[in-house]
């Protein structure tokens, strides 16, 4: 069990916006019992934890010292989904949710602000969940890019049609100082942003899923040194392993979110 006992104000963490946008800046999850969800991601990842500004139904994940996630214990009291989110940096939170509306999309919540900046989650078309944050960011995203080591999967039916939606939403490809580059692979669609490629879209994958649950969604994948240890403490701290190999597993957390762990050697 990793606890910090300390919980130091949040303040000391705002610094400036990147001059990158529409890449991912941050995941959150949301959790119907917070203790657990700790429980288990400080055996699987180990993180640590400090209160956030938001109340006391949230925790910032730490790792090795470093702001990387965050959990908010709130899916039973706002009947939400138990689900990891990825954020994507934007400059204007409103234009960014009209751009959605525009295109017939949902925006489930926002945009709100919250110190020190505004966010929204929506979804886009096919139903896959993401959030927007404009504002400074609770770790400057090398940083974070670097601590959280933290990569991002759409599955959808089109990745050329979603990558489309995206585009027009966070202005990847554009003529703009700092945008997401977009490459084309066949079935698959790249993400670079400073030249590392950040996140992909693959089409086809929930055509016919193993599980027939299965919707268009955002994975999220974590870089680990030894993903066999994580499907172990996995298993042990109530949460359950959906495929494993020798270099990627696909966990469930205990209240059903789904997460990808990495090898860094692999990646």
């Amino acid at each position: 069990m990793h606890h910090d006992s300390t919980h130091s104000s949040d303040a000391t963490d705002v610094v400036s916006t990147p001059s990158t946008f529409g890449a991912p800046c941050w995941v959150s999850l949301t959790s119907r019992d917070l203790n657990a969800t700790q429980d288990f991601y400080g055996a699987v990842l180990g993180w640590r934890y400090r209160n956030a500004r938001l109340g006391d139904r949230f925790r910032t994940a730490l790792a090795d010292g470093v702001p990387v996630a965050g959990i908010a214990g709130v899916a039973t009291t706002w009947q939400t989904a138990v689900s990891w989110t990825p954020y994507f940096a934007v400059a204007n939170a409103d234009e960014a949710v009209a751009r959605v509306r525009e295109r017939g999309a949902t925006v489930a919540v926002g945009p709100i602000s919250f110190l020190p900046g505004r966010a929204a989650l929506l979804a886009d078309r096919d139903g896959a969940t993401f959030g927007i944050w404009q504002g400074k960011l609770v770790t400057e995203w090398e940083a974070w890019r670097q601590a959280a080591r933290t990569f991002i999967t759409l599955y959808t039916r089109d990745a050329f049609d979603a990558a489309i939606f995206y585009a027009e939403i966070l202005d990847w490809a554009s003529d703009l100082p700092g945008c997401c580059e977009v490459e084309y692979a066949g079935d698959v669609v790249l993400l670079r942003s400073r030249g590392d490629v950040v996140a992909r879209i693959e089409s086809g994958s929930v055509e016919t899923p193993p599980d027939p649950s299965v919707r268009p969604h955002w994975q999220v994948h974590f870089a680990v040194a030894d993903v066999e240890p994580c499907a172990r403490a996995a298993e042990q701290h109530g949460g359950s392993v959906l495929a494993e190999g020798e270099h990627v597993a696909v966990l469930r957390d205990p209240d059903g979110a789904q997460f990808t762990v990495t090898s860094r050697r692999w990646r």
